[in-house]
């Protein structure tokens, strides 16, 4: 078969498409080291190869490690002062500090500027940043869109 002038065998057609499709049931789960999202993640990877998954309670001691409490979350989002969202979880799960602390509360902008994660070298890139150990609540979204506040 042949493909823009590239000789592409059928089954690597669909071993790649098969990896994309893969890839677009993973890609939006908002996983970390422990929670729903890993056991989905888990769930769907055991569909592909063996796999025996083991849970280790929250707290137990691993080498120097100490495995987190587990997070699990719904929704996040920021609002400006007319309602309209400016930044939501369900569009990016990187908008949300991975372990967060749940919030509902108006804040004024200097307060939610302090709980702001960006990349100032990267103005467009989401980073993606966690808290495992410390509690607290926070939000990630671009440099450009946290200058634009």
């Amino acid at each position: 078969m042949t493909d823009l002038g590239i000789n592409v065998n059928q089954n690597n057609r669909d071993s790649g498409y098969s990896m994309h499709d893969l890839i677009s049931r993973l890609y939006p789960i908002c996983r970390s080291i422990t929670g729903n999202g890993v056991r989905k993640t888990l769930s769907i990877i055991k569909e592909i190869i063996p796999l025996n998954a083991v849970e280790v309670p929250s707290g137990t001691k691993v080498l120097n490690w100490e495995v987190p409490d587990e997070w699990n979350i719904t929704d996040a989002w920021i609002k400006d002062p007319d309602g309209k969202k400016i930044l939501d979880f369900k569009q990016l799960n990187l908008h949300v500090l991975n372990y967060s602390t749940p919030i509902d509360k108006e804040v004024d902008l200097n307060e939610l500027k302090s709980h702001i994660y960006t990349l100032p070298e990267h103005e467009n890139w989401v980073p993606y940043r966690t808290s495992y150990y410390s509690r607290k609540w926070g939000f990630c979204m671009s440099h450009k869109q946290f200058l634009g506040l």
